[in-house]
């Protein structure tokens, strides 16, 4: 991995994390305090999963590793930000990464004791190819829909059973390209 690589690889985890760290803080700056009378649904959870990729271009499937940080300013309200890397199972060297951002909302789930927690999101962001035999690479602007099902195993462990999204690559080199990633793993709650 080349020296380039690896600095805007931190520039965009360092973002994510203070992007996930200042909205955290705009939910605690409030005038008055919710938990009295509402409850406070805010937190803040980090989590990992093992993911499965389909490629568009070479119609195969890869395997890797998500990263992901919720900030959730109300019970059904949030912001995810993630980073999926489709590294494993590379067919000549051809693999991609994506670090995406975009607003969360859970469905269903009445109240914190609930055990399944299914939810909808949007995002949007940066993803990296890699072609074939590294002959050439790209970045490309990246939408990804998806929903999910976390299970709650207590008040700080969830289970993410399942995270489903349509990676939508519009400006791919080749013409657009739809790529499905599936994963499932855990989530952490700091606060």
């Amino acid at each position: 991995m080349s020296g380039a690589r690896i600095r805007k690889n931190r520039k965009w985890a360092t973002c994510a994390l203070l992007l996930a760290g200042l909205m955290s803080g705009l939910v605690e700056a409030r005038a008055q305090s919710p938990e009295s009378a509402t409850g406070d649904w805010s937190s803040l959870a980090v989590g990992g999963s093992f993911n499965a990729t389909r490629l568009q271009y070479g119609q195969h499937w890869l395997l890797g590793g998500t990263a992901f940080v919720d900030a959730n300013f109300t019970w059904r309200y949030g912001i995810e930000g993630e980073t999926n890397w489709a590294v494993l199972r590379q067919v000549e060297d051809t693999h991609a990464t994506t670090y995406l951002i975009g607003p969360r909302y859970q469905l269903g789930a009445i109240d914190n004791d609930a055990k399944f927690r299914p939810y909808a999101k949007f995002l949007i962001g940066d993803g990296y190819f890699n072609f074939p035999y590294h002959y050439a690479w790209g970045n490309y602007f990246v939408m990804a829909p998806g929903a999910g099902m976390d299970y709650r195993v207590n008040q700080r462990i969830r289970l993410r059973l399942i995270d489903a999204e349509v990676q939508y690559w519009p400006g791919f080199t080749y013409g657009s390209a739809t790529n499905l990633s599936v994963s499932a793993g855990i989530r952490y709650r700091i606060r």
